[in-house]
């Protein structure tokens, strides 16, 4: 097939393009670069001649025009996002743009060469789980955050064209996702930044009691998952979650990284009034209508995690001293 994937040179964007290569796909990837980083994705380059790269911003318009018109897509899988849950606190007009009405220019497109459109949507729109269940597609919404309402706000114009339309469509709510490519600074995931700093002898540092539970999905399962609900007539016009099924508390979860090397210390929460409580998936519908479930388990996603951080740092040392 021909695909488009839009973010496809951000974390899991790459993992997904990766997916796709492997799948023996045509490929073109937008990405603007702002979050998602071409290093991604250059070795996909290197061996495939089945990807073209286009910088470009799902805002405009005339691009988006243009590249729908001169290739004939199959399918499209939407990631570009502004994901910062902080950053959408703190300029909540960036993230609008980008994940409301960023979203709105494609599904136009899609709408016009009928090219089903797979939507990356978050757990993050979710009320917290209850103490007994793993949270459903049919649980409460809650947009604690302007990245929450923005990705809600897009979730209902991708389900207005399902059932306005026909247009084939399908929302996925990935759980807090973590493994290779994700960025170790303060814009990538707890996983990432924790192991980062336990390599470097810093102090884990938690954000408020770090009593919140996180339900952490591989990278590898998250991109299996988001391939298999494009290729799937079953899971058009529904929404998809996909976890491990089990969640961690983020104070449990720096125990398990940090073991006896580094300490651990609570530092106040910046911004305490989007956090949840407790994040835990309830991925059946995933199991019956794409036949998925996830394979890596946390202690094994860590460590892959880990030895990729480490292998990062080996080749940065190694550039220094050429």
């Amino acid at each position: 097939m021909n695909i488009l994937v839009t973010g496809g040179a951000g974390f899991i964007g790459r993992w997904v393009v990766k997916q796709l290569l492997d799948d023996g796909h045509r490929l073109w990837v937008l990405d603007d670069l702002s979050n998602g980083r071409i290093e991604n994705i250059s070795e996909l380059m290197g061996y495939s001649n089945l990807i073209e790269f286009i910088q470009g911003d799902i805002k405009d318009e005339q691009l988006i025009q243009d590249l729908f018109s001169s290739t004939c897509f199959d399918l499209c899988y939407h990631l570009a996002a502004s994901i910062n849950v902080q950053d959408s606190i703190d300029a909540p007009h960036t993230t609008f743009m980008n994940d409301a009405v960023g979203t709105f220019n494609v599904l136009e497109q899609c709408k016009q060469h009928r090219v089903k459109i797979v939507f990356m949507s978050t757990c993050m729109i979710y009320d917290q789980a209850s103490s007994t269940s793993g949270i459903k597609e049919s649980h409460p919404t809650k947009p604690a955050s302007p990245y929450a309402g923005s990705k809600i706000a897009a979730e209902n114009m991708v389900m207005s064209y399902y059932y306005a339309y026909g247009l084939p469509t399908v929302i996925v709510r990935p759980f807090n996702t973590y493994g290779p490519f994700q960025k170790t600074g303060g814009e990538g995931g707890v996983v990432a930044i924790f192991i980062n700093n336990k390599l470097k002898g810093k102090p884990l540092q938690i954000y408020g009691d770090g009593t919140q539970t996180r339900d952490l999905l591989y990278v590898e399962d998250c991109a299996r998952f988001v391939v298999q609900s494009g290729y799937s007539d079953s899971a058009n016009g529904r929404i998809l979650n996909a976890g491990l099924g089990e969640d961690i508390s983020i104070n449990d979860l720096a125990k398990l990284i940090a073991k006896s090397d580094v300490p651990i210390e609570h530092i106040e929460h910046i911004h305490p009034q989007s956090e949840i409580a407790k994040l835990s998936c309830n991925y059946s519908k995933a199991k019956v209508l794409i036949n998925w479930e996830p394979t890596i388990g946390l202690k094994e996603g860590i460590k892959r995690t880990e030895e990729w951080i480490k292998s990062t740092d080996l080749l940065e040392e190694g550039k220094r001293h050429e």
